[in-house]
């Protein structure tokens, strides 16, 4: 389990008042993220010093450049986009976060005390997911209040089984991954100089079931529709509820003319430029950045291939299929 190195007086307090109120220590301990040890003394210092005991006491050393005040005013800063502070981006670099101690703390640190801060204080360096400009966030809500309450419906009316469906673009120039090497010297890895990808289309459903199907082509209202009648047919005697975005496959007069007349079928389509509404979308990350990654496919055909072997592989196993389904924000809102 992972603890975390760094606890304010306000929680360890909770923490303490939490097992004082009769919850099991161990429960307490993992949801706080501490060693049960670690608790256990919390709990003894405070029964001898009251609020008083879980208080920080200082160490022997050099006292530290930012104290508790500091970083929670540090804090505040990272939680605020950078460009509210005069920076083009909205990201923060240690380096800027220096300039920004420098100029409202008072304070001048050198870049692996502040990364050290940043870690004590909960923080961690990432990579931001993208989010569309276009996006919006009223018509978000409006369609989990709206759709939402109508595609559990449909489930329940007709017994249905729920898919969400998708499409990505599969490139032959691969995501390459990490490695350990000596420091000052990048390795280098051979990938293919040649440019090309193939169009893959699946659909997953929240007990772990995925199909898929992979073209060298284009995806069109043709190859939309064949997937769909190809659903029905895989599910003789069941309703569908296919959950999917607008892209113009989906919403043409061909693939609507062909819903519309599939009594079994009902197609719910989720808010424009809302890929984190979609379960399906996680499949795709999960094969480009984990199951294709720095993949040795030359051509096309060799990475259809690849492709459809990683793909059953995923298709055999269900228990990863569910946790893919539920890192979607809306997950379990749908099943």
């Amino acid at each position: 389990m992972e603890t975390s190195k760094y606890s304010t007086v306000e929680i360890r307090s909770r923490a303490v008042q939490a097992v004082c109120k009769g919850q099991p220590q161990n429960v307490v301990a993992k949801a706080y993220q501490v060693d049960r040890i670690t608790l256990y003394r919390w709990c003894r210092r405070y029964e001898g010093n009251s609020p008083n005991g879980l208080a920080r006491k200082e160490g022997s050393g050099r006292p530290r450049l930012l104290n508790e005040v500091d970083g929670q005013r540090l804090r505040h800063f990272v939680l605020h986009p950078a460009s509210k502070y005069g920076y083009e981006t909205d990201f923060w670099t240690c380096r800027r976060l220096i300039q920004i101690a420098k100029k409202n703390i008072r304070v001048v640190v050198s870049q692996p005390t502040m990364w050290r801060t940043l870690r004590d204080w909960g923080l961690t360096y990432q990579k931001p997911e993208r989010e569309y400009m276009e996006s919006s966030g009223k018509l978000r809500m409006e369609w989990i209040k709206r759709d939402i309450p109508r595609i559990k419906h449909a489930v329940k009316k007709y017994r249905a089984i729920l898919y969400c469906e998708d499409e990505a673009s599969l490139s032959l120039t691969a995501i390459l991954g990490k490695t350990w090497a000596p420091k000052g010297q990048t390795p280098m890895q051979k990938v293919t100089g040649k440019r090309g990808s193939i169009a893959a289309m699946s659909a997953l459903t929240g007990t772990g079931g995925l199909v898929f199907t992979l073209h060298e082509k284009r995806i069109t209202s043709e190859e939309v529709i064949h997937f769909l009648d190809q659903l029905l047919r895989y599910h003789p005697r069941r309703h569908l509820v296919i959950v999917m975005d607008q892209a113009r496959p989906h919403t043409s007069a061909k693939t609507m003319k062909f819903v519309a007349g599939q009594p079994r079928l009902h197609v719910f389509h989720l808010p424009k430029y809302s890929p984190r509404f979609n379960p399906d979308e996680y499949v795709w990350n999960h094969l480009k950045h984990q199951e294709l990654k720095s993949h040795q496919a030359k051509t096309t055909r060799e990475l259809k291939i690849l492709a459809n072997r990683k793909l059953k592989q995923m298709s055999r196993d269900p228990h990863l299929l569910r946790g893919i389904f539920f890192r979607c924000c809306v997950a379990n809102l749908l099943n």
